[in-house]
């Protein structure tokens, strides 16, 4: 093995490992925000943004082991999380329009928030 390719080896291996502790930050980041988010909407982002970590997750896995598969996977799962995100909006936006209190209250509230803000 030429010292090139064992830097390169090095590199990857150090780069991947610091890529899965910002990952792991940044899930429990999301995680909080998942649960102590203001409203509905917050939630729903949050959960997506979960979506994309657990991307994240898989692909440094796939990286780091050589088995490339996990990439097919992690663009499958992309999918998937687009279309939940897709289907929780379409949700949060049919409430609203039927008027559901719990929404309503919750616009209401992020109105006075930013304004009060301002």
């Amino acid at each position: 093995m030429t010292p090139f390719e064992t830097f390169a080896s090095n590199f990857m291996h150090v780069s991947v490992h610091i890529a899965l502790a910002l990952l792991t930050i940044s899930f429990f980041v999301i995680v909080y925000r998942t649960v102590k988010g203001p409203g509905l909407p917050d939630r729903v982002v949050a959960l997506d943004m979960l979506v994309a970590v657990g991307i994240g997750f898989i692909a440094a896995i796939g990286v780091s082991t050589g088995y490339y598969l996990y990439i097919d996977i992690a663009i499958t799962l992309g999918l998937v999380g687009f279309l939940a995100t897709v289907a929780f909006a379409r949700f949060v936006l049919n409430r609203g329009m039927a008027g559901d209190k719990t929404i309503m209250d919750e616009v209401e509230d992020s109105i006075k928030r930013r304004e009060a803000g301002q």
